[in-house]
């Protein structure tokens, strides 16, 4: 028996590796044969789980934090010339800052910055990952910071996300989780508007532009970049699909398990690939608004701590098939 650990991170406490670690660890204790698969969504932790499927070393530069500030952050570049950022290394909700974290002057230069570092260390596909932004500036920051150093030359550029917004809506839906109240929100969409008229191309009725404060749109639409899923981009990386063919159950986690969990997240592109093998859920916590969801999975466990999900992995390897 073989049972496939793909967790996400339990955002704030544990990391993919760590929940598919002790999962694992449990199951092995059952019997079963357990491989590792930690996996993201394009969000938090995207970075670590392509870090081996597509052999990235990571490298540490000069960058500014969404206000301005000199600091450092890491991106993975690999020897083919495949780079990896996250948006949230420089310009994240949860940069360090000691000043005040305007929503408004928030932008994403440095993220430019990772972005051009990448291109001048000859990488030819630059991967960004659109989650965690502490920005609304649709691009604009970043688009500077790539246009100072130069443009991107001839390298590609792809946007991860698991959302679907589009540009001017950024600051609506976003917004208020960035410290922008109704005044400042209506004041980030109209700089949105006024944003995508002097873009080269219009994003505004595109899907998707509006990641990261309309960051993905940006990028659409100063550099054609492809717009992806980062819950399928990921999975596709890491081969789960040849890996699910070998497995007799399948086990997904993360922090949440809610309503919001269908919404593009990595255990629905899972739950999308399964075909008829089981799945079981291993979370840190279930919403009220899970509904008819829950029916898709063989089980759903509750385990907030490494012992617990130890537990769920022995429990897990002794139902399974």
């Amino acid at each position: 028996m073989t049972i496939l650990v793909c967790p996400d991170s339990f955002k704030g406490t544990y990391t993919a590796a760590e929940v598919a670690d002790a999962v694992a660890a449990g199951a092995e204790e059952s019997g079963a044969t357990a491989v590792r698969l930690p996996v993201a969504d394009g969000g938090e932790g995207t970075l670590a789980a392509l870090t081996e499927p597509l052999g990235l070393h990571h490298v540490t530069v000069a960058a500014r934090n969404p206000w301005g500030v000199p600091g450092e952050a890491t991106f993975g570049l690999s020897d083919d010339g495949t780079a990896v950022i996250e948006i949230a290394a420089a310009s994240g909700v949860t940069t360090p800052h000691t000043g005040p974290r305007d929503p408004v002057a928030a932008n994403t230069y440095g993220t430019g910055m990772l972005i051009a570092e990448a291109v001048r260390r000859g990488a030819r596909r630059i991967v960004v990952t659109a989650g965690g932004s502490a920005t609304t500036d649709g691009g604009t920051g970043a688009i500077a910071a790539i246009e100072d150093a130069g443009g991107l030359g001839r390298a590609s550029l792809t946007v991860l996300t698991d959302v679907t917004t589009r540009y001017v809506d950024a600051a609506r839906v976003f917004g208020p989780q960035k410290g922008a109240g109704p005044a400042t929100v209506e004041l980030l969409t109209r700089r949105l508007a006024e944003t995508a008229r002097r873009l080269p191309r219009d994003p505004s009725g595109v899907d998707a532009t509006g990641a990261a404060g309309g960051f993905s749109g940006g990028m659409w639409a100063q550099y054609g970049a492809e717009l992806r899923s980062g819950a399928e981009y990921v999975l596709d990386s890491a081969g789960f699909d040849a890996l699910a063919a070998q497995a007799s159950t399948i086990v997904v986690g993360e922090g949440r398990l809610d309503g919001q969990t269908r919404a593009g997240k990595i255990i629905s592109a899972v739950l999308g690939r399964a075909g008829a093998t089981p799945v079981y859920a291993v979370v840190g916590s279930v919403g009220d608004d899970l509904g008819d969801y829950r029916s898709r999975f063989a089980e759903v466990i509750v385990a907030s701590d490494t012992a617990a999900m130890r537990a769920a992995g022995r429990r897990i390897g002794t139902a399974a098939p």
